[in-house]
């Protein structure tokens, strides 16, 4: 069963966290005309990340599917395998001058990561979150060359998209829990 404070977890986590990570690459080099909705997008994701924060706060003591210590510790480790392939594919890609692989790089370890997190949270949308997050990494490489924008103009807007998407979802879940 998926616990409800972590309806609540993946809606700020989501909304603000990685929105604003994805939603900063996107102002990267987009179009002109990009930035005014990228800044609003950018804004909306603070809102839903804030109201996130308040629930957490206010049903803290829900039990979680983290609340298990080993589930926990193998959470830990596997974050931490995550940062590190993540952070040892950006240092190649900018040491062999390939700076703007770097953003798809990242939304493809993100969203393989929630293919192992669907486990944990026992949440089968988290399947769906890693192909959309997956397939926004590699879409951005094509689609940033026809629109003649950097890949993380795409990567960010779309993985923004993805995962501002997925916290409105985890609210709602919430709510009709």
């Amino acid at each position: 069963e998926l616990y409800p404070r972590i309806r609540i977890f993946k809606s700020y986590i989501a909304g603000i966290l990685l929105n604003f990570r994805h939603l900063g690459w996107a102002q990267e080099n987009p179009r002109k005309s990009w930035r005014k909705y990228i800044g609003m997008a950018s804004g909306l994701s603070l809102v839903v990340c804030l109201i996130g924060v308040y629930l957490s706060i206010t049903n803290w003591h829900e039990r979680t599917a983290l609340s298990n210590s080993s589930v926990f510790h193998n959470y830990l480790i596997f974050v931490f395998v995550e940062f590190l392939l993540a952070g040892i594919g950006a240092f190649l890609l900018i040491r062999l001058k390939k700076n703007d692989y770097v953003a798809p790089w990242i939304v493809l370890i993100v969203g393989t990561h929630f293919f192992w997190l669907k486990n944990i949270f026992n949440d089968f949308s988290l399947y769906i979150l890693a192909v959309l997050l997956i397939g926004v990494a590699i879409i951005s490489l094509w689609l940033s060359k026809k629109l003649n924008v950097a890949n993380s103009a795409i990567t960010g807007i779309g993985a923004g998209t993805v995962l501002f998407s997925f916290a409105i979802l985890g609210l709602i879940r919430f709510l009709m829990a």
